[in-house]
Order: structure tokens, then sequence, then C-alpha cells
């Protein structure tokens, strides 16, 4: 069986400064791979810089911004390539990253999403927050990775060198099947940015699909290019996003029930940020909450016709295992 085509894209918003410092690394170690960049209506030089210094590279030039989740669905309308790695444009990657994942890919034609290990780009040693070793979710619809609870990151001591089944894969470097990635008619536009590839995961294991990850290979992701963790925006979408996703994806008799229960819990989040002076940051989750009541019906219009995956959670609640219990180790949280 021959080996799948695949198309690396990496979707660029005035990066041309990302552009110039990561893509060498991907065009270094990516020999036969096409590789892409999605322009999101860039205001800076970033297309006159790629087209002198990179013409092998093929330029996508999207109507506007239409941020990660619109961004990647112009784009790939246009890619016919039998993969898809959507690529951070702060992400550096290593030789040989492509060959376990491509490996993957031919051995299992049930996995329709691959995620390698996301290692941070500053702290070279330790897991980057935006995948680390793999996503779950807590009941609540919260999510942690292997490797990253909340803001404590984990060392990488070989722990996650395996390969396994996970339940999301991070945005920040993502393989997927064209065919999934169809079948699943994409990111879903409403959500901007943020938590959107929690909804596309979410979508393929509810039509069949399996995530999987593989610590056979690595990348280092710098974060927070676009909207680091002090942004109240990145706030109010992560909040917001994650109440899509529930009402999206799960029977009405489940989702309803953990919307309460975030009510309550995201209350003593937006708490926890006033007690800490920031203010922003509380208000972004009251935000959150009225913008998702406001497009509650839209969601629900959303849900697809299929077969709910019910166990969806890994943990019951990491708030309470981090906060109360002092849980911050993915291997103490959840004992395989």
């Amino acid at each position: 069986m021959p080996a799948p085509s695949i198309a690396i894209v990496i979707l660029n918003w005035n990066g041309k400064a990302l552009l110039e410092r990561f893509l060498p690394s991907v065009v270094r170690y990516s020999p036969g791979a096409e590789i892409m960049v999605a322009d999101n209506a860039s205001e800076d030089d970033s297309v006159a810089f790629l087209q002198e210094a990179y013409p092998q590279v093929r330029i996508i030039q999207n109507p506007e911004n239409g941020g990660f989740a619109q961004g990647y669905n112009w784009a790939l309308e246009a890619v016919e390539t039998d993969l898809y790695c959507l690529l951070n444009s702060d992400v550096e990657v290593t030789e040989g990253w492509l060959d376990p994942v491509l490996d993957l890919f031919k051995r299992n034609p049930e996995i329709g999403i691959i995620q390698p290990k996301i290692r941070d780009l500053l702290h070279p040693s330790r897991f980057e927050y935006a995948g680390a070793a793999g996503g779950f979710l807590d009941r609540f619809g919260y999510p942690f990775c292997r490797g990253r609870i909340f803001q404590t990151l984990e060392e990488d001591l070989g722990q996650y060198d395996d390969t396994r089944p996970i339940f999301w894969a991070t945005g920040a470097c993502m393989f997927i099947r064209k065919s999934v990635f169809r079948e699943l008619e994409g990111f879903d536009a409403d959500y901007f940015a943020h938590q959107e590839e929690v909804d596309l995961c979410w979508r393929a294991h509810n039509h069949g699909h399996q995530v999987y990850y593989t610590g056979e290979s690595a990348v280092y992701h710098l974060g927070g290019s676009t909207l680091s963790n002090m942004d109240p925006r990145k706030t109010y979408l992560n909040f917001r996003n994650s109440l899509f996703s529930i009402t999206k994806n799960l029977p009405r008799k489940k989702a309803f029930p953990i919307i309460f229960c975030r009510l309550l819990l995201d209350g003593v989040a937006a708490l926890r940020f006033l007690l800490q002076g920031r203010l922003p940051h509380a208000l972004a989750i009251l935000r959150a909450h009225l913008s998702y009541y406001r497009q509650v019906r839209t969601m629900l219009r959303k849900r697809e016709r299929v077969k709910f995956v019910l166990k969806y959670h890994e943990a019951t609640s990491i708030v309470w295992s981090y906060y109360v219990n002092g849980i911050k180790n993915f291997n103490i949280l959840v004992k395989d």
C-alpha cells in the first residue's frame, strides 16, 4: 500500500516574524509533504515574504480573518491530499516527525486524527500547555492533558512516550484524514478560535472514528502567539466554546444537568479571578455565559443524528481534584 499523501497547512494572520522563525524547520524536516500557508487576510507583508523567500510553498489567501475555525475551513476546501496536518505558525518541528504519524495512519484505517508530543519551546524539557501528550475531558467538559492540568506542566521524563487513544488532539499540531474532516464538515465556524478542536474530535468520536496520540513524534510549541493566557478574550472563548461542545455532543438529558453545574463551577472560577484582582477575566466568564445562552438554540440545531459517545470523560472533576485534593499529575489523576 503506498504512503498517503499529506499537506502541512499553516494558518497565518499577521505572522511574518513567526514564519521567518519557524517555517525553515517545517521545510527542512518534511520531505514529501506539500507545504501550504493559509493567510487569513493579513495586513502585514507575510504574503510578499513567502512569495520571495519560499516560492515552493503554496499560498492560500482567505477572503477575511475567519479565525482558526473558518480560516481552516476555507483553506482546506482546495486541498486534496489524503491527510492534512494543521500546524500552528509558532511550532518548530523535528527531524523524522512525520514518519511515526504516517505509519500509524497507514496501519490503522480506523484512526481519523493523530497528535504528536507537544513540548514547550521555551522550556524544552517540559510539556506545552496547548496539547502536551494528548487531551481529555472531565465530566463537566473541562479539558486537560496528559502532562498538563490547568497551569501545571509536567517535565517530560519519558512517561508519555507511548502510542494510545486520547479524546481530543490539539489544533496546534493536528493530523486528520481528509475524508474525516469533510465527513464532519470541518470546524464549527461559530467557535472562531479555542476549543474548536475539542468539538471536532468529539464529533469524530460520535461518528465512530478514533483519535490517537503518538509519543514517537515530537514538536516544540511557542504558544500564546495569537492570544496569551493573560488575555480575557481567550478566557471568554474557552469558557463559551466549552459550553457549546457539551450542548452539541451529548444527549439532552445529560447535557443540561452538566450545563447547570457549569453555571455554578464557572461562577466559582469568576470569583477566584476577582479575588486575584483579575476583573477582566471574571467579566469574560460572565460574557461567555451570556453569549452561550443567546446561542443555545443555534447549538441545539447543530446536534447531529449520531450515536453519542457517552464515555467522554476520564475524570469526574479536575477542579475538585486539582484545587481540593492537590492532584496535579495526570498519572495520579487517571490510573490506567
